[in-house]
């Protein structure tokens, strides 16, 4: 199976697809049960869906908790690879 290219990180997901329709990230935050900052980090693509997270966002959003923690993988596998091949292509000109 092969990975879409440079997948979203979830947190920009729930930004353009949530925050748009008017919702604040206070009352998000609220609704989910976290803190206005713990959610700003995920919104901000600088913390990552948890376990926890994902159950919580399923029951405000229906779908399910898997489908939040697959978009996670997708984007840290992603990143991932990119940083490995960045390493290898570093240590190929060093050597």
């Amino acid at each position: 199976m092969s990975r879409m290219f440079n997948p979203p990180h979830p947190g920009e997901v729930l930004k353009d697809g949530v925050l748009v329709e008017g919702v604040t990230v206070t009352s998000l935050a609220e609704q989910l049960g976290v803190t206005r900052v713990a959610l700003s980090r995920i919104l901000n693509s600088r913390a990552g869906i948890s376990a926890d997270m994902a159950i919580k966002l399923a029951r405000v959003f229906g779908g399910s908790a898997e489908s939040w923690l697959y978009m996670q993988a997708n984007y840290d596998l992603w990143q991932a690879e990119r940083r490995a091949i960045k390493c290898d292509k570093q240590n190929r000109v060093s050597a």
